[in-house]
Parts: structure tokens; C-alpha cells; sequence
């Protein structure tokens, strides 16, 4: 079925797979700076109770949730491409009317 995609098509799905890749690298890169900001806060405030971790731990939920839809569960799977291309047929038909 992806075989009927036209090259801007392959090309547009190629380009929103780059960004959602690059969308991931800035939200990892943010969860690392913060964290470690909160890391710093903590020791330079004395220590005590590591409160920093629960943010870490639950904002580390998300990334990772984050990085299985972008690397694992590809965010168009082979039926969300053969819907695409259905609409495109239509659309085409629609069009040459």
C-alpha cells in the first residue's frame, strides 16, 4: 500500500518523522537541564530529603512515553498510511471533477 505514495508524500511523512524526532532530542535535552538545575538546588540548599527525585522520576514517565511513540509506535502505522492514501484517492477524484 505505502508503495501508491508519491515521493512528496514519502517525503512529507520523511520530514514529520525528523521533526518528531528532533521535538524529542529538545524535550530530553529540557528534562536534563531542569533536572539537574532542581539536582542543584537541592544540594546547594543543604541536602536533607532528595525531594528533586519525584519530578525527575514522574517527568521521566513521560520521556519515556515520549521516546516509544516517536521511536517505537511510529505515530503513522500502516493503516493511518492507507487511510492517507484512501483520502488522497478520493481527494484526487474529488478534484478532476
Amino acid at each position: 500500500m505505502t508503495s501508491r505514495l508519491s515521493e512528496e508524500e514519502i517525503y512529507e511523512i520523511a520530514r514529520k518523522r525528523v521533526k518528531e524526532k528532533k521535538d524529542f532530542y529538545t524535550h530530553l535535552a529540557i528534562y536534563v537541564v531542569v533536572n539537574a538545575m532542581l539536582a542543584l538546588v537541592w544540594y546547594f540548599s543543604g541536602g536533607g530529603y532528595p525531594w528533586f527525585i519525584w519530578p525527575l522520576f514522574g517527568w521521566g514517565i513521560g520521556i519515556i512515553f515520549h521516546g516509544l511513540s516517536v521511536f517505537v509506535f511510529h505515530s503513522q502505522s500502516g493503516w493511518e498510511l492507507g487511510a492517507v492514501e484512501k483520502e488522497a484517492d478520493k481527494l484526487r477524484k474529488y478534484l478532476k471533477k
